[in-house]
């Protein structure tokens, strides 16, 4: 069964200013397409083929490291897109709860997001995860993933691809990064993957 590009789940302008309609023709348009469709190339005819995504990804990791690129990359956009809202939502009391006692308040985690996203050296992305029952900020280089780690359930994940925020913040990530975490994250997917207490598994 072939992959396809996640549906934005929201109109491509609703984003904006934070991110573009623009940036989402390219990014959702393009570059998650093109993931999509080197990885739907790469399985074609292999025992991968009826694989869900995150078993694609995890075999692939260390042994396969284009079709781990790939696949991750695919996972990772899928769960970008739903990791956004045109309006921000508020978390779930356990969440908040939660966030409450690893970062003090809402706005605290937001801006810490806001430091380990902008300190990050070159691309990859900064997430929100919970491990073990706390919640932690854990950042993955280039095309990295939590999706098949043990032990780790992806909340929320910010882009740090300069794709992702070139054109509308030119070079200043720290700009993008602010703008998304203000109003822009969807707590309500935050909360449902706490509750579910697993990954989120890319749609087939």
């Amino acid at each position: 069964m072939a992959f396809e590009v996640t549906p934005l789940p929201y109109p491509d302008d609703v984003l904006a200013p934070a991110v573009s309609a623009e940036t989402l023709s390219y990014h959702h348009g393009k570059h998650h397409k093109a993931y999509i469709d080197k990885t739907n190339k790469a399985i074609e005819g292999t025992d991968h083929a009826d694989k869900p995504l995150e078993a694609i990804i995890a075999a692939a990791r260390g042994s396969d490291q284009g079709l781990f690129n790939n696949s991750a990359q695919s996972w990772n956009h899928g769960f970008y897109w739903h990791s956004m809202a045109g309006n921000e939502s508020a978390p779930s009391d356990e969440l908040k709860s939660m966030i409450e006692s690893a970062f003090g308040s809402v706005d605290s985690l937001k801006e810490k997001l806001q430091e380990r996203g902008a300190g990050h050296f070159a691309s990859g992305w900064v997430w929100l995860a919970e491990k073990g029952g706390k919640l932690s900020i854990e950042e993955t280089h280039d095309g990295d993933t939590l999706a098949d780690q043990d032990g780790v359930n992806p909340l929320l994940v910010i882009d740090l691809w300069e794709h992702a925020y070139y054109l509308d913040h030119q070079n200043a990530r720290p700009a993008y990064l602010k703008a998304v975490t203000e109003n822009k994250l969807d707590w309500g997917f935050a909360s449902e993957n706490l509750a579910r207490g697993k990954t989120w598994t890319y749609p087939q």
